[in-house]
């Protein structure tokens, strides 16, 4: 098969094979979890693979072309491997994850099966699914330049380059109140005027829903308070005096780009891309066509 090295394939040969299946799961806050359906736990690549951990494998589909590999990891939630409130906070959302074959009697014999991230993932009682994407699933994603007027860019990527660590657009701050995890109520924020975190960013720093964020729907000064209203809730406890942090928004039109920013040059958008009025116009005698500047 695919990606076996010699040692692999002679050990196959043998017909007589000390074979496991182990798994490791890196989320993308860093944390790195090792599986094995083996009865003693294995060491390699720097990840320790915890046995009877209660994660298993269906069949792996496997093709030729472009079409996506995919299999599924069925496993028991417990505290010390998956548990279901990082789960319910997304933190597996999107995690890498490599599936290896391995003699368990030397595991310097090993063959890499799968490598990919996880998709779907649900609990069902006190056990979890979870759909496994391999690496071709990043080819269903559009790629290349959008002409609209809008920016396409994200604040602070290597498109925009502006630097979110700048004086007065970012800030940290303990949590004052909180409401269902989705509205945080702060005395007063009187160095930023109302509207300055709108569709901005709020990453949790400390507490149980450390590096979890969510997008900042609504930025607004009510009498004595500023709300902040996101999107979508966090999925996790957050308690008072825990630390966040706050981004400033940015509503991708050019004016902000330049005024708020002073970052017209790295501008990703069409801003005087005709409409589709425009582009639908037929000549009127009633009309002056010139042919010269829209503006």
């Amino acid at each position: 098969m695919v990606g076996m090295d010699e040692d692999f394939t002679a050990h196959i040969a043998t017909g007589l094979t000390t074979l496991c299946r182990c798994w490791v799961i890196t989320r993308r806050d860093g944390v790195v979890l090792g599986f094995t359906d083996h009865d003693v736990t294995l060491d390699f690549e720097g990840v320790t693979f915890k046995a009877d951990s209660g994660l298993s494998a269906l069949a792996l589909q496997q093709s030729t072309g472009l079409s996506v590999d995919n299999t599924e990891a069925v496993g028991a939630l417990s505290d010390a491997s998956m548990r279901p409130e990082d789960i319910d906070a997304g933190r597996f959302d999107g995690a890498e994850v490599r599936a290896w074959l391995v003699n368990w009697a030397d595991v310097n014999v090993r063959w890499l099966q799968f490598r990919g991230s996880i998709g779907e993932l649900r609990r069902v009682g006190g056990a979890f699914h979870a759909e496994l994407r391999g690496l071709t699933e990043n080819l269903n994603r559009p790629l290349g330049r959008i002409y609209q007027k809008p920016c396409t860019a994200v604040l602070g990527d290597s498109s925009c380059r502006f630097t979110l660590d700048t004086p007065g657009y970012r800030e940290e701050r303990a949590v004052e109140a909180v409401v269902e995890a989705r509205t945080f109520v702060w005395s007063d924020m009187p160095e930023f005027e109302p509207g300055w975190f709108q569709r901005g960013r709020l990453t949790v720093l400390t507490g149980a829903a450390q590096g979890l964020w969510a997008m900042i729907k609504q930025d607004r000064s009510i009498a004595d308070e500023r709300r902040l209203e996101l999107w979508e809730p966090i999925r996790a406890a957050i308690g008072h005096g825990d630390i966040v942090r706050l981004d400033a928004g940015c509503d991708k039109c050019m004016e902000t780009c330049r005024l708020k920013f002073n970052n017209i040059l790295n501008f990703q958008g069409f801003p005087d891309l005709p409409a589709e009025d425009w582009v639908m116009a037929v000549p009127k005698q009633s009309q002056r066509n010139s042919g010269g500047s829209r503006r």
